[in-house]
């Protein structure tokens, strides 16, 4: 599990993807948001505007990532 870490209350879904590097571009991360790629506590997220806070854990194939 990878730490990230954020330096406000929260960063949203589709923001963090780029971020972290696991896509290039939003329409990248709206495409693998929209078709149930992502994990957000253990539940499929379909909302590329999802808030992430700490604590949260994100999750892309066998990558996963806690939000610090």
């Amino acid at each position: 599990m990878v730490s990230v870490k954020i330096n406000t209350e929260f960063i949203k879904l589709d923001q963090f993807l780029k971020w972290v590097g696991l896509v290039l571009t939003g329409a990248d991360a709206k495409s693998i948001i929209s078709n149930g790629l992502i994990r957000v506590n253990g539940e499929v997220e379909t909302r590329r505007g999802r808030k992430l806070r700490l604590g949260d854990i994100v999750k892309l194939d066998n990558k996963e990532y806690i939000i610090d």
